[in-house]
């Protein structure tokens, strides 16, 4: 069975939905409790065993390499200042993991940004984490490693993670047509973004991926959509239609996705995340209650 240890995190987006905070920093950067989103991101992928990181990056995004290269001068401050105790806010930076970065030259889709990977990634299956969507409270979630390991098991070509939302909430994501049942199920289809009439599920895509090579040529085949965008999804349905093993599986117990797309689910996560903190979370719930009542 091929190791999976390479990761592709698309964060050439522009994060619209979160103007004015993302008009001159990545959204992919705002803190959510007491680190910015793609740590997390980052810190998942890593503890489950990815080795290599390719950002796929666009304009004004420079902050995202910065914050992940090694900061000689901060730790020496930190020495020479007496602060050594801040030095373990830093351990992210020795990570065993090697980083690389690309960029979208066009933002033309995710698929066009994770097709951006194909000169890195090559013929080696590889992990697609989306960099504004983090998995589990302060990224607990082992979903990337029990996704690696059934797309071995199952000789598959897709695996894609999917949360159960509300019906009301289904159209805003791409769903599931399921074939079978269970935690892991094949699926017969993907439509993007159906209303809850249209919608064969209540199973919604969440920002995490396994593919084969073959989603490559996929995404080439794959025609543009609304505003000129490829869309990975449509993709996906292309490797259905083909005869390709495509699976689904699921989140399952504390897991949630918590998506940094729009004000609403920004305001939720950093609350929920603050609340948590071993340090801050109980004075912060005291407050909270004060401040409510």
């Amino acid at each position: 069975m091929t190791e999976i240890n390479i990761a592709v995190v698309p964060v050439a987006g522009l994060g619209t939905r979160l103007l004015p905070a993302t008009k001159s920093q990545p959204k992919e950067m705002l803190p959510v409790g007491r680190k910015p989103v793609v740590q997390y991101v980052v810190e998942e992928l890593t503890r489950v065993g990815m080795k290599r990181l390719l950002f796929v990056t666009g304009p004004g995004k420079a902050s995202i390499e910065n914050h992940f290269d090694l900061n000689g001068e901060l730790i020496q401050n930190l020495r020479e200042t007496g602060k050594e105790e801040l030095l373990s806010e830093l351990a992210f930076e020795r990570a065993p993991v090697q980083y690389f970065y690309t960029r979208q030259r066009q933002l033309l889709g995710l698929g066009h940004a994770v097709l951006c990977a194909e000169p890195y990634v090559g013929d080696q299956p590889f992990v697609v984490a989306l960099g504004d969507s983090i998995i589990g409270i302060n990224a607990s979630s082992d979903i990337v490693r029990r996704m690696t390991e059934a797309f071995g098991e199952k000789n598959a070509d897709v695996i894609v993670a999917f949360e159960q939302v509300p019906m009301s909430e289904i159209h805003n994501y791409g769903v599931a047509k399921p074939r079978t049942d269970g935690d892991v199920f094949q699926i017969d289809d993907v439509i993007e973004k159906p209303s809850a009439v249209e919608a064969p599920s209540n199973l919604a895509i969440a920002a995490r991926y396994v593919f084969a090579p073959k989603i490559f040529d996929a995404i080439k085949s794959t025609k543009p959509g609304k505003g000129g965008e490829i869309q990975l999804t449509d993709a996906i349905r292309l490797i259905i239609r083909n005869g390709g093993k495509v699976y689904g599986m699921k989140l399952v117990g504390a897991e949630r996705r918590f998506d940094i797309g729009n004000f609403d689910s920004y305001f939720r996560a950093f609350v929920e995340f603050a609340l948590a903190d071993e340090k801050h979370g109980a004075a912060l719930r005291e407050f909270v209650k004060q401040l409510i009542h």
